[in-house]
């Protein structure tokens, strides 16, 4: 709080009245003792008690691109919404640091691994990457990519069940599935597939996202033979939970994919354990028992890419011939929809108060909250709407008259070490 933020004094002192004025702007004549803070520095108070002067949001650019809020994190950085300024179409900025990448296992030789594939493919159903920045004065890396405002695993957590009903699920699996026959048709594997790595743009586009573990495979290898896996443990296959030397990359993903059709239509995994050495052991025993409510031909589609033998598997040309891949589904339940960011299920652009903001010269009007309290700055980063309650209990709703602000930067006592 100190040193970010103007606030107002709520209580008061009785010592050192003479140091104060000196550092309070605009003090009025009759201002005394009984109106400045108590002995000490300040008073414990309410936390929803403060109120801060609202500021207002600085425009940043990085390269073309103007910077909006937060859209997420991850283990590798930060994505942020940003606007190209010369075509005015929005974006998402990975925001990666090269220390934090250090302090990653293979987390630098991840990201090289998919800057290297992304810019090679071209799909609808794959995310794609627009542009590269680098900042090697700050040690910063940004990688510039399709805006999506959502991901399958935040939709399932946010629904009843944290499943899909069946005509949807259908939806974003056959375009999982039309992407994956893309990339390997291209020679990528991808080995992590789950639904925290598929996202959705505004028309609910699938867009299969993260490649940091993604695999080139030769032109002359046409069996897509690989060595190495570092996917997700819930979505590995039995050869892996088995510890096979090599395996089948294009198999991997047809298992991934039947796991992850299994969790948007069951809202469980079709394997579990406490740790993951029994994670493993369920896996590679391949006992899969799916619910009764599960119905054929699902049923038979989920058994045949989660079968365990990788020679008896699914391909992806079986399953894009199979009768529930090729059936249309009536639309007998609500859909889920995609969770609001930060309260807003419009998803607006979150550029555009910068943007406002850099191009105004205007001073706030009277509708305008110039003030804010603690409790409405937690609300709006909750994405929740503040109980209706009664203004005499309100603290930013009370009758009070424009409060006497100091910063807390220019009081050589408060200054952060």
């Amino acid at each position: 709080m100190m040193g970010e933020r103007d606030f107002v004094p709520t209580t008061a002192a009785e010592d050192n009245e003479d140091v104060f004025k000196d550092l309070i702007l605009n003090v009025p004549a009759d201002w005394s003792a009984t109106n400045c803070l108590p002995t000490g520095l300040f008073n414990s108070f309410d936390p929803d008690e403060v109120v801060y002067r609202s500021q207002k949001k600085p425009c940043k650019m990085v390269g073309k691109y103007i910077m909006g809020d937060l859209l997420g994190e991850g283990s590798y950085g930060k994505v942020k919404e940003v606007l190209d300024s010369e075509t005015l179409v929005r974006r998402a900025a990975k925001i990666l640091k090269k220390k934090k990448l250090k302090r990653i296992p293979n987390g630098e030789k991840n990201v090289l691994n998919e800057i290297q594939l992304l810019k090679t493919l071209r799909h609808l159903n794959v995310i794609e990457l627009v542009d590269v920045i680098v900042n090697d004065e700050k040690e910063k890396m940004y990688l510039l990519m399709e805006y999506c405002v959502g991901g399958l695993q935040d939709m399932l957590e946010h629904s009843p069940g944290s499943k899909f009903p069946c005509w949807q699920a259908h939806n974003y699996f056959s375009q999982l599935i039309n992407g994956l026959e893309y990339l390997h048709s291209r020679g990528i594997i991808h080995k992590d597939i789950k639904p925290g790595n598929l996202l959705l743009t505004l028309d609910e586009t699938l867009k299969i996202s993260d490649f940091g573990t993604a695999e080139a495979l030769s032109p002359f290898d046409p069996e897509g033979i690989c060595a190495s896996s570092q996917g997700s443990p819930a979505f590995q296959p039995p050869e892996i939970a088995n510890g096979a030397d090599d395996y089948s990359g294009f198999k991997i993903d047809i298992w991934s994919s039947g796991v992850t059709l299994y969790n948007l239509v069951t809202g469980e995994y079709p394997f579990e354990g406490d740790n993951v050495y029994r994670l493993f052991e369920a896996i590679g025993k391949c006992n899969i028992k799916i619910p009764t409510y599960v119905t054929e031909p699902l049923r038979s589609l989920l058994v045949g890419m989660l079968k365990k033998d990788p020679e008896k598997r699914f391909s992806i040309r079986t399953i894009q011939t199979h009768p529930w891949f090729v059936c249309r589904h009536p639309r007998t339940s609500e859909k889920v929809p995609i969770p609001p960011l930060r309260g807003d299920s419009m998803h607006n652009m979150t550029v555009l108060p910068y943007l406002f903001n850099y191009h105004s010269c205007e001073t706030p009007s009277e509708n305008e909250e110039e003030y804010i309290t603690e409790k409405l700055i937690k609300d709006q980063q909750n994405g929740s709407t503040p109980d209706p309650i009664d203004n005499a209990n309100d603290p930013s709703k009370r009758p009070w008259h424009k409060p006497i602000m100091f910063n807390v930067k220019k009081m050589t006592a408060c200054r952060l070490s």
